[in-house]
């Protein structure tokens, strides 16, 4: 487990690459290999590769990377664990290939010199790697079949960068930190970003299962699949398994999985919950193992006691097993301690990933490098609610799907109501009920589409959701899947498996520079599984549990389902954030968390009345700082208020309402001085009104930004009686008017060049 990276130029033009951005970015993802670190530079400098190292298979010097190989010239750098590397380096110790390591890298080196890109149909592990091809002059890039491992990359049309991290390529400082669009509309959708996209616009995701190639002199291809989940089930559906003992072939193949998950030349643990996922991992690991096994169990001060404390029943399971168990308690206070690292930590915005931050630091205080989590078991065996819910709720609505204009309206009209009684999603249920992606998508999703313009810039999230065409996507990914919820099972693994799930595991994990393997997530297994699965399916995970121990399945067979829960709302409540339910406050501290990531925006807003005003101008006051505040791009907005005239409204939390400055005419003054002498660097400065004109212009001035003056209407149709505010507006550098008609009754008299005149109606938002 590393964390990889590197540039290429493809175009001539483009130079040598810049070492030390490599080395900024290598250096960033410290965390995910404190072992050691490497730097390889091609001898033209038209290509580069980096990597830090966590060693866990070989850990001597003979593993590092950046790995060489003389023969070919080909360089290697790789992140994950190849669990069958033994069996083919004995196959290419047979062919007469001289090995200088025990390392799976080197293993992956000389499979692609004997067979190209076709070497991935014969890996079993969890992996992104990149290979520099010498002699075709080209860099291999690809990802492992259910995206256990990011891989994230940046073309700007001379260069392609690419990283273990999103973080770790704008620490470079080449790549721009712009918002994506699509990226931040599907985290507010589906409590996660969707691949291909990043909550960055110029940064991607490797697809799960894919590869892309960069040739020198040529610009990048679209990324190829090699593995399809979709088509993986519909060959399951023509040739299904003959056996009809579908517990025996599945617990056949997780044990077969859990053995070779085990591989590695460092003590390896298991996440221990209450769950039959994780017990089922923990018992046939205990079983196979050649050492001890460590187990690790988490549990929360606010569950004691309850259904959903994890520790009572998982101690007893780790008892039977003889495990040396460790049980971590949580406390509101550790959350607090931790919310920043954990935030700084999260490569990319998720609603999860809290109880895997602490699961894995309790692993790596107990000394592990490397833990097997019993995750994916609900995606592989249809444990989730969904699996049953989401089918009968489309099939019992099936019949209004014609009518689905009618299910718009319905939403339309009383969505503000539902939202007072329950959860406003629940407006859509007969307008996304009718289909099973739809009813998927009301199930899965944390906030619906019609709801994210009031999170985001209207504008952005229409774009956002253009970009996704949530429903088409999700219905491209189960077409011609005969059985639902086999069909619910695409869904779940590409989807919040893969991009929430997995991903949360990686960050997570990385952080307290620890491998999480996840043995329920591997393609061989899943690929045994779907030919039964296409008859059998879901299965009940107690009667797997029954036939790998029989007494440790009695332990756990009293205990209901309830998940792997975390009190982040109760945690959130007593530090005052939010008393709402549910993860979607906690999605709203993570936005805040990235968007101070993303955002380089100060913009200094006078005006005369905006949260606590009376009339047309406040009310336009009011909508343009909350628009400026959902704004990506915007860090912060100084609002200098010159009147409030009732009790003020809610404030949006990037809007600095400065109240005292409405206290007075020289009060109102002196604070745009002061924020102008030794205030934050400002981008723009907005004038609200031409009156205060005077006191914008130096502010703009000494700050060495822009102005931006808006006209509302009629005070502007005569000459100004201020001689001060007619010669100012001639060097205002852009005035915003509501009208045609405005605009030419203000240049009568007011001479600003028309190039710098902007219209917005007062009637659009």
């Amino acid at each position: 487990m590393c964390g990889i990276t590197g540039i290429v130029n493809y175009r001539d033009a483009a130079g040598r690459v810049d070492a030390d951005e490599l080395g900024r970015i290598t250096a960033y993802m410290a965390a995910r290999g404190p072992d050691g670190e490497g730097v390889w530079v091609a001898q033209d400098g038209g290509v580069a590769l980096g990597h830090r190292r966590l060693a866990i298979i070989d850990l001597s010097p003979a593993g590092a990377q950046p790995m060489h190989d003389a023969a070919t010239g080909n360089v290697i750098v790789f992140n994950g664990e190849i669990y069958n590397y033994r069996a083919l380096r004995k196959e290419l110790a047979a062919q007469g290939v001289a090995l200088r390591s025990e390392s799976d890298t080197e293993v992956l080196l000389h499979l692609y010199a004997r067979h190209g890109e076709a070497m991935l149909e014969r890996l079993r592990g969890m992996f992104a790697f990149a290979l520099w091809d010498a002699a075709s002059r080209r860099l291999f890039l690809a990802r492992d079949p259910l995206g256990i491992k990011p891989l994230y990359y940046a073309d700007d049309g001379q260069q392609l960068r690419f990283a273990s991290q999103v973080k770790a390529l704008l620490a470079g400082g080449a790549v721009s930190a712009a918002p994506s669009a699509a990226g931040w509309t599907g985290f507010y959708l589906y409590g996660h970003v969707p691949e291909p996209y990043t909550w960055v616009d110029g940064i991607k995701a490797l697809p799960a299962g894919a590869t892309l190639t960069v040739e020198r002199g040529k610009p990048p291809p679209a990324p190829r699949c090699y593995f399809d989940l979709r088509k993986e089930i519909l060959a399951a559906q023509e040739a299904p398994a003959t056996s009809t003992d579908a517990v025996h072939e599945a617990l056949a193949a997780v044990t077969d999985s859990v053995h070779d998950h085990l591989v590695a030349d460092v003590p390896v643990g298991v996440f221990l919950s209450a769950g039959r996922d994780s017990t089922l991992v923990a018992t046939l690991a205990a079983r196979n193992a050649s050492a001890p096994l460590r187990t690790i169990t988490l549990g929360f001060d606010e569950f004691r006691g309850s259904n959903l404390d994890e520790v009572p029943v998982a101690e007893a399971v780790a008892k039977r097993l003889g495990t040396q168990h460790d049980t971590q308690r949580i406390r509101s206070a550790d959350f607090e301690a931790d919310r920043e690292r954990i935030l700084a930590a999260m490569d990319q915005p998720s609603i999860d990933g809290v109880n895997t931050w602490f699961v894995s630091r309790a692993a790596a205080r107990a000394g592990l490098k490397v833990a097997l989590s019993g995750l994916a078991g609900d995606e592989l065996f249809g444990g989730y609610p969904s699996f049953t819910q989401v089918p009968q709720l489309a099939r019992r609505l099936r019949a209004l799907a014609r009518a689905r204009w009618v299910g718009r309206a319905l939403r339309a009209f009383g969505a503000p109501l539902i939202r007072r009684l329950t959860n406003p999603k629940w407006a859509g249920l007969i307008e996304y009920g009718t289909t099973l992606e739809g009813a998927w998508l009301l199930r899965r999703a944390l906030f619906m589409p019609w709801e994210i313009a009031r999170l985001l810039e209207p504008e952005f999230a229409r774009r956002g959701l253009q970009e996704l065409t949530p429903l088409d996507a999700l219905r491209a990914r189960i077409v011609g899947i005969r059985n639902p919820q086999l069909a619910v099972m695409v869904l779940e693994m590409s989807g919040y498996m893969r991009n929430q799930l997995l991903r949360d595991a990686d960050w997570a994990g990385m952080a307290h520079s620890l491998e999480i393997r996840v043995p329920l997530v591997d393609a061989t297994l899943l690929r045994r599984w779907l030919r039964v699965a296409a008859q059998r399916f879901p299965l009940e995970r107690q009667h797997l549990l029954e036939a790998a121990d029989p007494r440790v399945a009695a332990i756990v067979r009293a205990r209901p389902k309830s998940g792997f829960s975390v009190p982040v709302a109760r945690w959130l409540a007593k530090s005052n954030v939010s008393k709402a339910p549910g993860l979607r406050p906690w999605s709203r501290v993570v936005a805040a968390a990235f968007r101070a990531d993303t955002a380089r925006l100060r913009i200094g807003v006078l005006l005369t009345d905006a949260y606590g005003g009376i009339g047309g101008i406040a009310k336009f006051n009011r909508d343009l700082l909350d628009a400026l505040a959902r704004m990506l791009e915007v860090r912060a907005v100084i609002a200098l208020p010159r009147l409030i005239q009732r009790v003020p409204e809610p404030i949006p939390q990037k809007v600095q309402f400065d109240r005292t400055a409405a206290h007075g005419k020289l009060r109102f003054a002196w604070r745009v001085l002061r924020l102008a002498l030794g205030g934050p660097r400002l981008n723009l400065v907005v004038c609200g009104h031409t009156n205060l004109l005077p006191l914008a212009w130096p502010l703009s001035r000494l700050q060495r930004c822009p102005l931006l003056l808006i006209v509302h209407g009629i005070e502007a149709w005569q000459p100004h009686r201020n001689p001060l505010v007619r010669k100012l507006l001639g060097v205002t550098d852009v005035v915003v008017a509501v009208s045609r008609y405005t605009v030419e009754r203000l240049n009568s008299w007011g001479g600003v060049p028309a190039e710098r005149f902007r219209i917005l109606p007062n009637c659009v938002d």
